[in-house]
């Protein structure tokens, strides 16, 4: 059965995950970068830096499924895209690291069911609610994508890999050695 775009009907910020998956919906958007402000915190930019080209693409699809005991379980499949400008950690330029989520989430009653399924599933386990924040799953997912250290590929130029710079090493060949003068004093004293 095709799922049927539902979003008019839907918020993500307040999601009857429930509702979504008893009538088989699926809800999209793209939301602007600067709208998910932990995730701001990891882009090299400023928020009025950012075009569409930095937005957040996402979409989620409920559905009913028939599990053991011919009992139906809500489930949420969630897929989200995006870019964030980074700063790379081998050459100091910046880049932008790319970030994908394709996960599926199981919904159940309360918190100590969840709790008592947790070590027994491998399917992440959510509580079901009416007023689901489907913004901040999204913001959650997105920055466990983030790579620890953010790096090019390939670095667009090479980095500098030396500790000492040219300017100093002259400095150092100008200056003269303090214990040059007292070899001379030692070589005068000596017939």
């Amino acid at each position: 059965m095709p799922m049927k775009d539902v979003s008019l009907n839907f918020r993500a910020d307040r999601l009857d995950v429930a509702g979504l998956a008893r009538v088989g919906g699926i809800i999209k958007g793209k939301t602007a970068l600067q709208k998910y402000e932990r995730l701001m915190q990891d882009s090299c930019r400023q928020e009025a830096d950012l075009g569409d080209e930095f937005a957040v693409n996402w979409q989620a699809k409920g559905e009913l499924r028939n599990m053991a005991g011919n009992t139906a379980q809500t489930w949420l499949h969630l897929q989200a895209d995006a870019k964030i400008p980074q700063i790379c950690q081998r050459c100091l330029a910046e880049v932008d690291t790319k970030l994908d989520v394709d996960r599926s989430y199981r919904f159940v009653a309360d918190e100590a069911t969840a709790s008592a399924l947790d070590d027994s599933c491998e399917e992440d386990l959510l509580v079901l609610s009416r007023e689901f924040n489907l913004s901040e799953l999204i913001e959650d997912e997105l920055l466990m994508a983030l790579p620890l250290v953010p790096m090019h590929e390939i670095c667009p130029e090479q980095p500098k890999m030396a500790v000492i710079d040219a300017d100093f090493e002259q400095q150092l060949q100008e200056k003269p050695n303090p214990f040059a003068a007292l070899e001379a004093l030692k070589s005068k004293k000596q017939p």
